[in-house]
């Protein structure tokens, strides 16, 4: 059900929105190019596949499996692959992600007094959860830079996860493209009904298969919650409104060009 701030949305006026925003961007950026996505088997990533496909046809969207070791769920990304009829690769990408840890671990360090070094030989709890979306968003542009025509590599993430900084700089953040950005999970999950796809996995509880929580358990709110106070400011929970404020000040630089110091001239 829409909630009251979305009463208004016009589900299926977005997707061919959408869609032609996706065909003009390929015919000014890739004419012949491949759009190359990282599935997940969650609604975004199925939802982007699917606006995909409809834009560009399916013989020019190339998904990619990521499983770091084993992935519980990695069924449900097979069925998108099945749902698209698309051409995908399954790449498990536990062995660059253990090497980097392995290397860092092993580290020569020079000029310190600290053995070790700074870090002791220990990787810090951030590390071990970003680098395996840095090391996919790397997978993504190597198999982009591989294809005859090229690629184009898709950005997945929604504005109620860009909003408090859900996602990780220079992995899931990253992208050529971001068909979705402007729309929140709300908004989301009603294109995936309108697109047809499986209500399973457009409705699911979305985690990120690390912590074992939800990702609303983690962030201590809910998105209806969320996107109800981005549309209209309100937000009765005192502790949540400011945990949001909080999130969304702090992780404002993912969203922003990268800080240049300009000379005088």
């Amino acid at each position: 059900m829409c909630m009251d701030f979305l009463q208004n949305f016009d589900a299926e006026h977005k997707v061919e929105e959408s869609v032609t925003w996706i065909r003009d961007w390929f015919d000014a950026n890739g004419p012949k190019a491949s759009a190359v996505i990282g599935l997940s088997g969650g609604k975004d990533s199925t939802i982007v596949a699917a606006l995909l496909t409809r834009a560009l046809g399916k013989e020019r969207v190339v998904g990619v499996l990521m499983p770091n070791g084993e992935q519980k769920d990695i069924a449900d990304s097979r069925r998108v692959v099945e749902e698209l009829g698309i051409e995908a690769y399954v790449v498990n990408v536990n062995a660059g992600v253990e090497g980097i840890y392995s290397s860092i671990r092993n580290a020569e360090v020079l000029n310190s007094d600290k053995e070790g070094g700074s870090i002791g030989g220990a990787l810090g709890k951030d590390s071990v959860i970003n680098t395996p979306p840095r090391i996919r968003m790397a997978t993504l542009y190597a198999i982009a830079q591989s294809l005859p025509n090229g690629g184009r590599v898709a950005n997945t993430c929604n504005r109620s996860e860009d909003y408090v900084g859900y996602s990780t700089k220079y992995g899931d953040a990253a992208g050529d493209f971001s068909p979705c950005s402007d729309l929140t999970v709300t908004e989301m999950r009603l294109i995936g009904d309108t697109l047809g796809l499986p209500h399973d996995l457009i409705h699911k509880t979305p985690s990120d298969g690390l912590s074992g929580m939800s990702d609303e358990d983690k962030l201590g709110f809910t998105y209806d919650e969320l996107d109800r106070y981005i549309f209209t400011g309100v937000l009765e929970d005192e502790e949540k409104r400011a945990k949001i404020d909080k999130l969304h000040k702090i992780n404002l630089h993912k969203l922003q060009l990268m800080p240049m110091y300009k000379q005088n001239r």
